[in-house]
């Protein structure tokens, strides 16, 4: 997104900033998974964390390709999250690849 800077976001597309925190969300309903993105993301911020991965899973072809792969990036952009993240991208292979995605965490105000 426009809130974080090009150089900010290559480094995170290639993996450079670390995530601090991971959630795994794989084998979970969607409202499950929803529920706990919405909390990790909270305290991920809460606790001063800069960068976060949040492992989908790839889903299966036969389940729709991905319920969770295809619900994280659109709950990511709700009003209700979007504030508190800076931007958020694909991790690479060694992190779930394209079931997993890095998350840039917004610093809270203090």
């Amino acid at each position: 997104g426009a809130d974080v800077d090009s150089r900010t976001m290559a480094r995170l597309r290639r993996g450079r900033i670390r995530p601090e925190a991971r959630l795994d969300l794989h084998g979970m309903t969607q409202t499950e998974a929803h529920g706990e993105l919405a909390g990790f993301i909270a305290r991920a911020q809460n606790d001063g964390r800069r960068c976060v991965l949040v492992v989908t899973g790839k889903g299966r072809i036969s389940e729709g390709g991905g319920v969770l792969r295809n619900g994280v990036p659109k709950w990511l952009n709700t009003p209700a999250l979007r504030p508190r993240i800076m931007g958020f991208c694909t991790a690479q292979q060694r992190d779930g690849g394209d079931g997993a995605i890095y998350v840039l965490i917004r610093r809270a105000r203090r």
